[in-house]
């Protein structure tokens, strides 16, 4: 058993904030060194993010309003559950997918779980590659209101996620997880309209 002294200790907590989305509280805490402090710590379920991509290595992106930056912002389909935190996150993937894009997957790919924003949220998320997909029906819940799905070219993402236009640090985290986990489709020409690739 280690009798290593703990970093931070919680010395005390509050709940400060409730909505059905989030939960945020303030620890009073004790570091190593015996000083005391807070820490804010915003609690929110996991959230699944998928890649969707068609064999030519063309991708389905979302664009959506996103009220705390004011401003649209295209990204990969992404989405939780708050009414089923304890949903397998498959079956939320592929709920997420057929809600925003309308298609639906014949082969989901699990990549692996990230942490966004670990400084002050509790929340991860987990990522999917969607492959094998038909199109469907859309289904956008009242708060996804003036959400729009569109594909692209393969080039057109990189040139998107290279020149600032995609600016979510989820979907640009997830496809870096899925290239560098080799599960992005081989042979997908990944080079700019200007011939620059990734």
């Amino acid at each position: 058993m280690s009798n290593a002294v703990p970093e931070i200790v919680t010395t005390a907590s509050k709940v400060v904030y409730v909505n059905r989305w989030m939960r945020v509280r303030e620890d009073a805490i004790r570091r190593r060194d015996g000083s005391d402090g807070i820490y804010g710590v915003v609690e929110k379920p996991d959230f699944v993010i998928i890649a969707p991509v068609e064999p030519d290595g063309s991708v389905h992106l979302v664009e959506q309003y996103r009220y705390p930056v004011g401003a649209r912002h295209w990204e990969f389909p992404q989405g939780a559950w708050e009414h089923a935190p304890d949903a397998d996150v498959l079956d939320v993937a592929r709920g997420e997918l057929q809600e925003e894009t309308g298609l639906f997957s014949g082969r989901m790919t699990y990549a692996g779980r990230l942490l966004p924003a670990y400084g002050y949220a509790t929340q991860g998320f987990h990522v999917h590659l969607a492959e094998a997909l038909r199109p469907g029906r859309a289904a956008l819940e009242s708060e996804e209101q003036g959400l729009v799905s569109r594909r692209f070219s393969a080039g057109e993402f990189v040139a998107m996620m290279s020149g600032g236009v995609i600016v979510d640090a989820s979907t640009l985290a997830a496809f870096c997880l899925l290239r560098l986990k080799g599960l992005w489709p081989a042979g997908v020409d990944l080079r700019q309209p200007d011939g620059s690739g990734v």
